[in-house]
């Protein structure tokens, strides 16, 4: 049992389980109910027992315990004694390491004293053995016969170079007259090594061994012909790089190829790629915009303005990717003046040869369109006549002058207008692409002037006139009214022009003076074409008044309203209220179509507003009888039923209160004051609706005069 116990020891101790486990195994600990009977005394037996192994074992491990805790206090006497012992060592170490430093660096001390002095010594040493030498090669010069192995011998060309460099230094500070022979002849020396080494650089450079391209380019970087070295290597780099039909193309492959070695051959890689660079474009590039270029500039305004665009573009672009190179300090400026050196030529006169092309194309643009409508345009006067004519018509709105017959020509297409604002989108972007920024804002507002010109008063504003002329009188019968046609092709055209307005011409002004005088202009560009269009609108519905007047008198009768036959009344509604009805439908479509917004609705209330004071004044012109009065009310109401179709509040208001009214011609003479209180009448002026009563047939009655009264 106890070594159960011990196997578990470690296992968390429970001491209800523990007592519990013990009963159930103890024979007699069980219930009474069980199989064996419960006996007290048996189990107290074995509680007693049990305690005293439990104490037998506790006294045994805390000996145990007791034994573990003496070791490892020993131990650890042990381990810090020991540490101790280390840590006079490293004391001990630290020192030693310290004097080996003290040392070392005194050591060092006396070491540089040393140095400096046997370099004192041999430096003057190294100066006289270098001029003894050039001394001896001096005096090969002078008596005019090389010797040395390093002149002889081709392999030590690096060798002679130097030699030869520095003699030819000290040369130059010979005098002439003494030493002109010597001199000659080390000027020639010098010369030959020179080509010698340009020779070897351009062989190494054949045959594309760098390091050799290298050492040389280091040996000549003290030469006068250095910079002949360069430019033999830039000579030779170009040499089949333009294979391909793009030349900017092959320009950019050439010169990051050149970036990528030319830092492992010369010492200045930046000046060789920006001088490589500038060769490119002052020799290779401006060649060929020449020749794109002065082929087409007099003889084709169109493609030379396109080739110039297109050639500016890719120089730029070209530009740009060069960019990415070490050019130096300021690249930016490097290469705009490259560019500028190119174009320059062109680009001083350009917004000339840009606005005469664009002036001749829209006015080209314009005649073809006219021509293939074979008509002759109207000159439209201008000056102190015109003024005073226009200035009549807006107070008058009377047509001045014959009427012309378009024959439904509206002299508006979407297409001209079309290829006149893509002509000036392209001049736009030309202009933003080639001209000088502080010219920008003058160039873009000289080509939106152009633009007005030919699209706003050559096309849109001579149909304007040409449709305000054709607009027939008011007392004109079966009139075909066009002007609505032009309204509509007009107001689309004008937001055409207005989005590119506002998509091209202005982020090129809009920090600029010419902001202000740019949306001026427009302004009074829309102020002249509404005043127009207001008075062409308003003639139009004036027309369109007088052929509803020329219905209701050619097909009112005055029998309609007072019939022979008051029992025999078939029809619902005239047929003078159904030709107006039909005809004042087919204009607000036509009407609604033709315009947008808010102008809209203005025009259809001015249109219901005319045709209620037609219908009203048509009405007070005939005298009713009952059956009559209520044939009338069946075509006012005809007619409020087609007011709904406007969709104008108003208008509609305008019809109801003129039913009303017209029930004035049919009710008892008892009920007359009763209907004129009504929420209909009673706001209106008495004498309107004495009006109404005095239409009855039966007004004269006494009895209605007396009820009316």
């Amino acid at each position: 049992m106890l070594n159960e116990h011990s196997a578990k020891m470690f296992e968390p101790f429970v001491a209800d389980e523990y007592i519990e486990r013990l009963v159930w195994r103890t024979p007699g600990g069980g219930s009474r109910g069980g199989p064996e009977a419960f006996d007290p005394k048996r189990l107290l037996e074995e509680f007693v027992n049990h305690i005293q192994e439990l104490q037998i074992m506790d006294e045994r491990i805390q000996r145990k315990v007791e034994k573990l805790e003496q070791q490892c206090q020993k131990e650890a006497k042990e381990f810090a004694k020991k540490v101790q012992e280390l840590q006079k060592s490293n004391q001990v170490a630290f020192q030693h390491f310290q004097e080996l430093d003290e040392h070392i660096s005194y050591v060092a001390t006396k070491v540089c004293h040393l140095g400096d002095q046997l370099e004192g010594v041999n430096t003057p040493r190294q100066r006289a053995v270098e001029a003894q030498k050039l001394m001896k090669y001096f005096n090969e010069f002078l008596d005019g016969e090389l010797k040395s192995d390093v002149f002889i011998n081709s392999e030590k060309i690096k060798e002679a170079a130097d030699i030869i460099q520095k003699l030819h230094l000290i040369a130059q500070e010979l005098p002439f007259d003494r030493f002109s022979e010597v001199k000659s002849k080390i000027a020639s020396k010098y010369h030959d090594l020179e080509c010698q080494l340009i020779q070897e650089f351009t062989s190494a450079q054949r045959r594309g061994e760098i390091s050799r391209m290298r050492e040389v380019a280091a040996v000549l970087l003290h030469f006068k012909g250095y910079s002949h070295c360069v430019d033999v290597y830039i000579k030779q780099c170009q040499e089949g790089a333009y294979l391909r039909n793009d030349i900017f193309e092959d320009a950019a492959v050439l010169c990051q190829r050149v970036n990528k070695q030319v830092g492992d051959i010369f010492s200045n890689p930046e000046t060789v790629l920006a001088k490589l660079i500038q060769n490119v474009f002052e020799i290779k590039l401006q060649s060929f915009v020449k020749e794109q270029l002065e082929e087409c500039r007099k003889s084709d305004a169109e493609q030379y303005l396109k080739n110039l665009y297109d050639l500016y573009t890719r120089t730029s672009s070209l530009s740009s990717k060069l960019m990415e190179f070490n050019l130096g300090t300021d690249k930016q400026t490097f290469l705009s003046k490259l560019i500028k050196s190119i174009f320059i030529s062109y680009l001083e006169n350009y917004i000339e040869v840009e606005t005469g092309y664009l002036k001749s194309r829209s006015a080209m643009i314009l005649q073809r369109y006219y021509d293939s409508k074979n008509h002759q345009k109207r000159s439209i006067g201008t000056g102190g006549i015109q003024d005073l004519k226009e200035r009549i018509r807006q107070r008058t709105n009377l047509p001045l002058g014959p009427s012309i017959d378009t024959h439904g020509e509206t002299f508006l297409s979407q297409e001209v207008v079309v290829n006149l604002l893509q002509e000036t989108k392209q001049a736009f972007e030309r202009c933003h692409r080639l001209s000088d920024p502080s010219d920008l804002p003058r160039n873009a507002f000289r080509i939106f002037t152009i633009l007005v010109e030919f699209l706003c008063i050559e096309h849109i504003d001579y149909a304007l006139e040409t449709g305000l002329a054709g607009i027939p009188s008011s007392d004109s019968r079966n009139a075909n009214l066009y002007f609505l046609d032009v309204v509509q092709q007009a107001n689309t055209i004008f937001h055409l022009f207005d989005k590119q307005f506002n998509d091209h011409l202005m982020p090129l002004i809009s920090s600029s003076p010419k902001l202000s005088e740019c949306l001026q202009k427009k302004k009074e560009i829309i102020e002249q074409m509404e005043m127009k269009l207001d008075t062409g609108i308003d003639r139009t519905l004036n027309c369109m008044i007088g052929q509803m007047k020329h219905i209701l008198a050619a097909e009112q009768k005055k029998t309609d309203f007072k019939p022979e036959d008051e029992n025999n009344v078939l029809i619902q509604y005239t047929n003078a209220c159904v030709k107006v009805c039909a005809y004042v439908r087919k204009q607000v479509e036509k009407i609604k179509n033709s315009m947008d917004g808010k102008n809209v609705d203005t025009v259809l209330m001015e249109l219901g507003v005319r045709f209620h004071r037609l219908i009203y004044e048509h009405l007070q012109q005939y005298s009713y009888s009952c059956m009559g009065g209520m044939l009338a009310i069946c075509d006012v109401a005809e007619y409020r039923k087609c007011a709904k179709d406007f969709k104008i509040p108003m208008v509609l208001h305008l019809f109801d209160t003129l039913h009303a009214l017209c029930n004035l011609l049919v009710v008892a003479p008892d009920n007359l004051k009763q209907v004129c209180s009504g929420e209909q009448l009673a706001n209106l002026d008495k004498n309107i609706l004495h009006s109404f009563v005095q239409l009855r047939a039966d007004y004269r009655s006494a009895r209605l005069a007396r009820h009316f009264s």
